[in-house]
């Protein structure tokens, strides 16, 4: 069954937050609430043999993107896929090492942009994921599509890899920074393009997860952080001017303010290190805020959570809030923690 009926913002309450609206209680989802906490996706993914497979295998996406909203009723469904289907899409190697993550090839450390042929159907499977949930999707729930925005993206690009301090990245960025510069102009348009089919697929809202913006001094991360997203708002306002965006760079600490200021998203998320409280005084009055439960208060439970989710609520009571972590749900996160944080949350 399709759900093709107008639905009103009250009926939609994670959409109506995006769009400025304050409910007594926030609405809910948790990042990377499709994943290896939950049995049933461990099941279906040891079924179809590896993570990309599962990425591309469209209804076995599908199928992973429902699951927590059955399980839990959250007010959001996050989009299954990943951050470097873009890269791949550029024309990198993509493959994930059992145990060790992802891998790209060739290494733009070594090489360059013109190593690379774009494939741009690389997408069409994530869009036909978007095109069954949708179909699937209880009216109520918001759909949120994502992608990983510029400077991450590139980290993966440059290393071939994730790694903990992305020097490589960074040295390319200070030492080439022409050849940087081309690279994320090219992840820019890459992205751009993702997230409009996404959204003429499906979405109601995507994500731009800078994962590893915390890891730029100041004038880096004006130049790699707040420039390239800006970028992007402004080219999807331009083509879908009534689709929230929500920012991401986790790690900002204090520039987090200035990315909230400049970059034009319409929302901004906050993670576990930052002070919501402080978060609420430096923000733009009236923005719409998603965060920030640390992952692992949530493992701990208990008296833990509460304390926690009494702070956020209290922190971000006057202007309009996505109850999340500040990061992604981690793999032993019992599912009973789950179950109270959302029943807490609701009293």
């Amino acid at each position: 069954m399709r759900f093709d009926a107008p639905v009103s913002l009250a009926e939609k309450p994670l959409l109506g937050v995006l769009k400025g609206e304050r409910p007594a209680i926030p609405p809910m989802w948790l990042m990377r609430q499709a994943g290896r906490y939950l049995p049933e996706y461990r099941a279906l993914r040891a079924q179809k043999g590896g993570f990309l497979e599962l990425v591309y295998d469209s209804e076995a996406a599908a199928e992973v993107t429902l699951q927590p909203l059955r399980r839990f009723g959250f007010d959001g469904a996050i989009l299954f896929s990943d951050i470097l289907i873009v890269p791949y899409a550029m024309g990198q190697n993509l493959w994930f090492e059992t145990g060790e993550g992802p891998r790209l090839a060739p290494i733009l450390a070594d090489t360059d942009l013109s190593a690379l042929t774009p494939d741009f159907s690389r997408y069409e499977a994530v869009y036909e994921t978007v095109r069954q949930v949708k179909a699937a999707l209880d009216p109520s729930v918001t759909f949120l599509g994502f992608a990983g925005s510029p400077w991450t993206v590139a980290t993966y690009m440059v290393a071939g890899q994730g790694s903990k301090d992305h020097g490589a990245a960074r040295r390319m960025a200070y030492n080439k920074p022409d050849s940087f510069t081309a690279l994320i102009d090219a992840i820019i348009d890459a992205t751009v393009i993702y997230l409009s089919g996404q959204i003429q697929a499906g979405v109601e809202a995507v994500q731009l997860f800078d994962s590893w913006a915390g890891s730029l001094a100041p004038l880096q991360f004006d130049r790699w952080v707040i420039d390239p997203n800006k970028r992007i708002v402004e080219r999807l306002k331009a083509l879908h001017p009534d689709i929230p965006i929500i920012g991401f760079p986790k790690g900002a600490g204090a520039k987090l303010a200035d990315y909230a200021a400049r970059t034009g998203v319409d929302a901004v998320g906050v993670d576990e290190t930052v002070d919501p409280h402080w978060a609420n005084r430096a923000l733009p009055q009236g923005m719409p805020v998603q965060g920030n439960l640390d992952p692992l208060a949530l493992i701990a439970g208990g008296c833990a959570v509460e304390e926690a989710v009494d702070s956020i609520r209290a922190a971000f009571a006057d202007r309009p809030h996505i109850f999340n972590l500040g990061h992604g749900i981690l793999p032993d996160t019992p599912i009973a923690h789950v179950e109270a944080l959302i029943s807490y949350v609701r009293q």
